[in-house]
């Protein structure tokens, strides 16, 4: 199973004929940087507009640049902690509209689990290994430029050891705790998807906990399971 196959669609065609994605790419490490830039130049629908090697200089060549997609490191200045994270969360408040391809060195749930609190849409995890895989690299740009996710599934396994019903994890939700949990994995709030699918908010709960249940996520806090639960919807869209 390849990264991509977590993502709805699999490894993309080009966005658009002619136009490029643009992309900053973050990483301290020299090597690392002119690597991936190497591997999306290897591609004629990609872009690399900008570079970084710490967490000011990323959203400096953000704001310059206004990229389609980031591909950053996790790790960084100024503290080489979770920068590449905290990159992120801050893109969603000034640069909505930038994705952002997040790149480990370990298959670490907690940073995919923070990573993607606020929502799935426009934001990856990958093992940094997949950079020796042009395709799989270029494939999940292409998927968070057009707005969805990508998670390697290495880390999803890690994720979900135990949690994993037998067989499909979703075949035993209904219609309607599928609508819930697609919205869920929009990012939206409880409110959010009740407005979307003309609910009262209290049936979107009843829905929520009926479907963590139905999963095994019982026993988890409630952004994880929220988490999670997006997690085993993305990969059952293999």
């Amino acid at each position: 199973m390849t990264p991509s196959s977590v993502a709805a669609t699999g490894t993309l065609p080009p966005v658009t004929t002619g136009t490029r994605v643009r992309v900053v790419v973050a990483d301290d490490a020299l090597l690392v940087r002119e690597g991936v830039q190497r591997v999306l130049g290897l591609f004629p629908d990609i872009e690399v507009v900008g570079v970084a090697g710490d967490l000011d200089g990323l959203l400096a060549a953000v704001d310059e640049h206004r990229p389609d997609v980031v591909v950053t490191d996790i790790r960084m200045p100024p503290t080489s902690s979770d920068e590449g994270i905290r990159a992120a969360t801050r893109l969603r408040q000034t640069a909505p509209e930038t994705g952002v391809v997040v790149l480990s060195q370990y298959a670490a749930p907690a940073y995919a689990l923070e990573l993607l609190s606020g929502g799935s849409q426009r934001r990856a995890y990958l093992l940094k290994e997949r950079v020796s895989e042009p395709d799989q690299l270029a494939a999940a740009v292409r998927e968070v430029a057009r707005g969805g996710s990508v998670v390697d599934p290495r880390v999803v396994e890690v994720l979900v050891a135990g949690t994993r019903p037998a067989g499909d994890p979703l075949a035993g939700l209904t219609k309607r705790e599928l609508e819930v949990l697609e919205q869920i994995a929009q990012g939206k709030s409880n409110a959010g998807v009740a407005a979307a699918l003309v609910l009262t908010e209290r049936a979107v709960e009843k829905h929520i906990n009926a479907l963590f249940a139905k999963l095994g996520l019982t026993a988890e806090p409630d952004v994880h399971r929220r988490v999670t639960a997006v997690l085993l919807y993305l990969a059952s869209l293999r």
